[in-house]
Protein backbone atom coordinates (compact mmCIF):
# COMPACT_ATOMS: atom_id res chain seq x y z
CA UNK A 1 0.00 0.00 0.00
CA UNK A 2 1.38 3.27 -1.04
CA UNK A 3 1.75 6.01 1.44
CA UNK A 4 -0.76 8.76 1.21
CA UNK A 5 -0.32 11.71 -1.06
CA UNK A 6 -1.45 15.30 -1.92
CA UNK A 7 -2.78 15.52 -5.71
CA UNK A 8 -4.53 18.15 -7.93
CA UNK A 9 -6.03 20.84 -6.46
CA UNK A 10 -5.10 19.71 -2.75
CA UNK A 11 -1.60 20.45 -3.35
CA UNK A 12 -2.10 23.69 -4.63
CA UNK A 13 -3.90 24.16 -1.22
CA UNK A 14 -1.45 22.86 1.10
CA UNK A 15 1.23 25.17 -0.45
CA UNK A 16 -0.53 28.34 0.37
CA UNK A 17 0.00 30.09 3.74
CA UNK A 18 -2.86 31.95 3.60
CA UNK A 19 -5.58 29.43 3.73
CA UNK A 20 -8.00 30.14 6.58
CA UNK A 21 -10.54 28.21 8.12
CA UNK A 22 -13.89 29.47 7.36
CA UNK A 23 -16.71 28.25 9.16
CA UNK A 24 -19.43 29.05 5.97
CA UNK A 25 -16.78 26.63 3.55
CA UNK A 26 -16.73 23.56 6.49
CA UNK A 27 -20.70 23.29 6.21
CA UNK A 28 -23.08 20.44 4.91
CA UNK A 29 -21.28 20.71 1.66
CA UNK A 30 -18.10 19.77 2.90
CA UNK A 31 -19.94 16.72 4.70
CA UNK A 32 -21.45 15.73 1.52
CA UNK A 33 -18.20 15.36 -0.33
CA UNK A 34 -16.96 12.33 2.05
CA UNK A 35 -21.12 10.87 1.49
CA UNK A 36 -20.35 10.79 -2.01
CA UNK A 37 -17.06 9.15 -2.08
CA UNK A 38 -18.39 6.61 0.35
CA UNK A 39 -21.71 5.89 -1.89
CA UNK A 40 -18.74 5.22 -5.17
CA UNK A 41 -16.75 2.10 -5.29
CA UNK A 42 -13.35 1.75 -4.68
CA UNK A 43 -12.27 1.72 -8.09
CA UNK A 44 -15.26 4.13 -9.52
CA UNK A 45 -13.58 7.04 -11.39
CA UNK A 46 -15.01 9.74 -10.14
CA UNK A 47 -13.40 8.95 -6.56
CA UNK A 48 -10.08 10.93 -6.50
CA UNK A 49 -11.90 14.05 -7.80
CA UNK A 50 -14.15 13.80 -5.11
CA UNK A 51 -11.16 13.14 -2.55
CA UNK A 52 -8.88 15.76 -3.64
CA UNK A 53 -12.18 18.09 -3.10
CA UNK A 54 -12.56 16.70 0.38
CA UNK A 55 -8.83 17.39 1.06
CA UNK A 56 -9.12 20.87 -0.16
CA UNK A 57 -12.56 21.56 1.86
CA UNK A 58 -11.30 20.02 4.86
CA UNK A 59 -7.46 21.27 4.67
CA UNK A 60 -7.71 24.43 6.61
CA UNK A 61 -8.68 22.25 9.62
CA UNK A 62 -5.30 20.25 9.33
CA UNK A 63 -3.37 23.88 9.18
CA UNK A 64 -4.92 25.28 11.95
CA UNK A 65 -3.78 22.59 13.93
CA UNK A 66 -0.19 22.29 12.14
CA UNK A 67 0.09 26.11 13.90
CA UNK A 68 -1.13 25.41 16.78
CA UNK A 69 2.13 22.97 16.81
CA UNK A 70 4.37 25.35 15.55
CA UNK A 71 7.31 26.84 17.41
CA UNK A 72 8.53 24.29 18.80
CA UNK A 73 11.86 23.83 16.38
CA UNK A 74 10.09 22.53 13.42
CA UNK A 75 9.80 24.02 10.16
CA UNK A 76 6.30 25.58 9.74
CA UNK A 77 6.04 23.56 5.87
CA UNK A 78 7.06 20.59 7.51
CA UNK A 79 3.98 20.73 10.09
CA UNK A 80 1.47 21.58 7.60
CA UNK A 81 2.64 18.79 5.27
CA UNK A 82 2.53 16.21 8.47
CA UNK A 83 -0.86 17.81 9.55
CA UNK A 84 -1.89 17.16 5.86
CA UNK A 85 -0.88 13.71 5.74
CA UNK A 86 -3.39 12.91 9.36
CA UNK A 87 -5.86 14.34 7.41
CA UNK A 88 -6.20 12.17 3.85
CA UNK A 89 -5.34 9.23 6.57
CA UNK A 90 -8.94 10.37 8.19
CA UNK A 91 -10.68 11.08 4.96
CA UNK A 92 -9.36 7.60 3.29
CA UNK A 93 -10.55 5.73 6.77
CA UNK A 94 -13.73 7.38 7.20
CA UNK A 95 -17.07 5.76 7.09
CA UNK A 96 -20.04 7.91 7.21
CA UNK A 97 -22.25 4.97 8.23
CA UNK A 98 -20.77 4.78 11.32
CA UNK A 99 -22.72 8.48 12.16
CA UNK A 100 -19.76 10.12 13.67
CA UNK A 101 -19.41 14.30 12.38
CA UNK A 102 -15.85 13.94 10.22
CA UNK A 103 -14.09 16.98 12.31
CA UNK A 104 -14.40 14.72 15.42
CA UNK A 105 -13.04 11.59 13.75
CA UNK A 106 -10.42 13.88 11.78
CA UNK A 107 -8.96 16.05 14.84
CA UNK A 108 -7.76 13.38 17.22
CA UNK A 109 -6.00 11.37 14.27
CA UNK A 110 -4.06 14.92 12.62
CA UNK A 111 -2.81 15.22 16.25
CA UNK A 112 -2.04 11.89 16.37
CA UNK A 113 0.09 12.61 13.35
CA UNK A 114 1.79 15.73 14.57
CA UNK A 115 2.55 13.98 17.90
CA UNK A 116 4.00 10.88 15.95
CA UNK A 117 5.87 13.71 13.91
CA UNK A 118 7.40 15.07 17.04
CA UNK A 119 8.41 11.66 18.61
CA UNK A 120 10.41 10.90 15.17
CA UNK A 121 12.22 13.43 14.16
CA UNK A 122 13.45 14.01 17.97
CA UNK A 123 14.15 10.26 18.57
CA UNK A 124 17.59 10.91 19.32
CA UNK A 125 17.30 13.87 21.63
CA UNK A 126 18.29 13.72 25.30
CA UNK A 127 15.16 14.89 27.15
CA UNK A 128 16.23 18.36 28.64
CA UNK A 129 15.84 18.46 32.23
CA UNK A 130 13.79 21.41 32.00
CA UNK A 131 11.08 19.43 30.79
CA UNK A 132 11.50 16.14 32.95
CA UNK A 133 10.98 18.75 35.65
CA UNK A 134 8.03 20.08 34.42
CA UNK A 135 6.62 16.98 33.64
CA UNK A 136 6.62 15.96 37.08
CA UNK A 137 5.41 18.82 38.47
CA UNK A 138 2.89 18.97 35.81
CA UNK A 139 1.59 14.91 37.04
CA UNK A 140 1.68 16.45 40.55
CA UNK A 141 -0.24 19.84 39.79
CA UNK A 142 -2.81 17.57 38.11
CA UNK A 143 -3.27 15.77 41.17
CA UNK A 144 -3.53 18.08 43.59
CA UNK A 145 -6.25 20.39 41.51
CA UNK A 146 -8.17 17.13 41.17
CA UNK A 147 -8.71 17.45 44.65
CA UNK A 148 -8.68 21.25 45.58
CA UNK A 149 -10.83 21.74 42.42
CA UNK A 150 -13.31 18.73 42.31
CA UNK A 151 -12.78 18.50 38.86
CA UNK A 152 -10.40 18.06 36.26
CA UNK A 153 -8.28 20.43 36.12
CA UNK A 154 -7.83 22.90 33.00
CA UNK A 155 -4.19 23.86 31.15
CA UNK A 156 -4.89 27.02 31.97
CA UNK A 157 -5.43 26.15 35.76
CA UNK A 158 -2.55 23.77 35.71
CA UNK A 159 -0.55 27.04 34.66
CA UNK A 160 -1.58 29.35 36.97
CA UNK A 161 -0.95 27.05 39.46
CA UNK A 162 2.72 26.05 38.54
CA UNK A 163 3.41 30.23 37.23
CA UNK A 164 3.79 29.00 33.46
CA UNK A 165 2.03 29.69 30.25
CA UNK A 166 -0.41 27.41 28.86
CA UNK A 167 1.98 26.56 26.02
CA UNK A 168 4.53 25.38 28.41
CA UNK A 169 2.11 23.33 30.60
CA UNK A 170 1.39 21.46 26.60
CA UNK A 171 5.01 21.07 26.32
CA UNK A 172 5.41 19.33 28.93
CA UNK A 173 3.31 16.77 28.45
CA UNK A 174 4.70 16.20 24.99
CA UNK A 175 8.20 16.63 26.41
CA UNK A 176 8.78 12.68 27.58
CA UNK A 177 6.85 11.39 25.11
CA UNK A 178 7.90 13.47 22.03
CA UNK A 179 12.28 13.30 23.11
CA UNK A 180 11.85 9.74 24.50
CA UNK A 181 15.24 7.91 23.21
CA UNK A 182 15.59 5.26 25.99
CA UNK A 183 14.83 1.58 25.11
CA UNK A 184 11.88 0.26 27.51
CA UNK A 185 13.97 -2.61 27.96
CA UNK A 186 16.53 -0.84 29.84
CA UNK A 187 17.82 -2.30 33.05
CA UNK A 188 16.44 0.10 35.99
CA UNK A 189 16.95 -2.54 38.60
CA UNK A 190 19.40 -4.22 41.13
CA UNK A 191 19.74 -7.32 42.62
CA UNK A 192 18.35 -10.76 41.70
CA UNK A 193 15.03 -9.24 41.19
CA UNK A 194 16.08 -6.78 37.92
CA UNK A 195 13.09 -4.17 36.54
CA UNK A 196 12.84 -3.46 33.06
CA UNK A 197 12.33 0.54 32.22
CA UNK A 198 8.99 -0.33 31.02
CA UNK A 199 7.72 -1.95 33.84
CA UNK A 200 7.83 1.01 35.83
CA UNK A 201 5.63 3.00 33.23
CA UNK A 202 2.10 4.21 34.02
CA UNK A 203 -0.83 3.47 31.86
CA UNK A 204 -2.32 6.69 28.97
CA UNK A 205 -3.40 9.38 31.75
CA UNK A 206 -6.67 10.87 29.87
CA UNK A 207 -6.77 13.72 31.83
CA UNK A 208 -3.57 14.55 30.07
CA UNK A 209 -5.23 13.45 26.51
CA UNK A 210 -7.66 16.41 27.47
CA UNK A 211 -5.15 19.07 28.39
CA UNK A 212 -3.36 18.02 24.98
CA UNK A 213 -6.60 18.28 23.29
CA UNK A 214 -7.51 21.66 24.92
CA UNK A 215 -4.02 23.37 23.60
CA UNK A 216 -4.64 21.75 20.18
CA UNK A 217 -7.89 23.37 19.76
CA UNK A 218 -6.85 26.55 21.86
CA UNK A 219 -10.08 28.64 22.49
CA UNK A 220 -12.59 26.71 20.34
CA UNK A 221 -12.61 23.93 23.05
CA UNK A 222 -13.20 26.21 25.95
CA UNK A 223 -16.40 26.94 24.19
CA UNK A 224 -17.74 23.51 25.54
CA UNK A 225 -19.09 22.60 28.73
CA UNK A 226 -17.07 20.66 30.87
CA UNK A 227 -19.58 17.50 30.39
CA UNK A 228 -19.73 18.07 26.20
CA UNK A 229 -15.46 18.47 26.40
CA UNK A 230 -15.38 15.09 28.71
CA UNK A 231 -17.70 13.57 26.52
CA UNK A 232 -15.35 14.21 23.01
CA UNK A 233 -12.37 12.36 25.44
CA UNK A 234 -14.28 9.47 26.11
CA UNK A 235 -15.22 9.40 22.73
CA UNK A 236 -12.61 9.73 20.64
CA UNK A 237 -9.23 9.45 23.18
CA UNK A 238 -11.34 6.55 24.86
CA UNK A 239 -12.57 4.61 22.02
CA UNK A 240 -15.54 4.46 24.44
CA UNK A 241 -19.23 3.69 21.65
CA UNK A 242 -21.81 6.22 22.59
CA UNK A 243 -23.57 3.13 24.89
CA UNK A 244 -21.12 2.92 27.32
CA UNK A 245 -20.28 6.99 27.33
CA UNK A 246 -24.13 6.89 28.25
CA UNK A 247 -23.47 4.69 30.78
CA UNK A 248 -20.76 5.82 32.39
CA UNK A 249 -21.66 9.20 32.67
CA UNK A 250 -25.88 8.48 33.27
CA UNK A 251 -27.46 9.77 30.34
CA UNK A 252 -29.21 7.39 27.53
CA UNK A 253 -27.64 6.96 24.10
CA UNK A 254 -29.59 9.21 22.13
CA UNK A 255 -29.10 11.97 24.28
CA UNK A 256 -24.76 11.22 24.13
CA UNK A 257 -25.14 11.55 20.47
CA UNK A 258 -27.17 14.81 20.64
CA UNK A 259 -24.33 16.28 22.91
CA UNK A 260 -21.55 15.12 20.25
CA UNK A 261 -23.54 16.60 17.89
CA UNK A 262 -23.64 19.80 19.70
CA UNK A 263 -20.08 19.88 21.13
CA UNK A 264 -18.83 18.89 17.09
CA UNK A 265 -21.23 21.30 15.67
CA UNK A 266 -19.88 24.07 17.62
CA UNK A 267 -16.09 23.24 17.36
CA UNK A 268 -16.44 23.35 13.67
CA UNK A 269 -18.14 26.88 13.76
CA UNK A 270 -15.36 28.30 16.00
CA UNK A 271 -11.97 26.82 13.83
CA UNK A 272 -12.25 30.24 11.77
CA UNK A 273 -8.42 30.02 11.57
CA UNK A 274 -7.97 32.78 13.24
CA UNK A 275 -4.68 32.18 15.25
Amino acid sequence: MTAPTITGQAAKAARSTTAKLDPRTLTDSAADLLNAMAALPADHPSRAALRDQAIEAWLPLANHLAHRYSGRGEPTDDLAQTAAVGLIKAIDKFDPSRGVDFAGYAIPTIIGELKRHFRDRTWDIRVPRRLQELRLAISDANSSLLQTLGRSPTVADIAAHLNVTEEEVLEGLEGARAYNAVSLSTPTGDGDRPTELGDMLGGEDGEFELAELRVALGPALATLDEREQKILTLRFYGNLTQSQIAEQIGVSQMHVSRLLTRALTKLRGQLDGTY
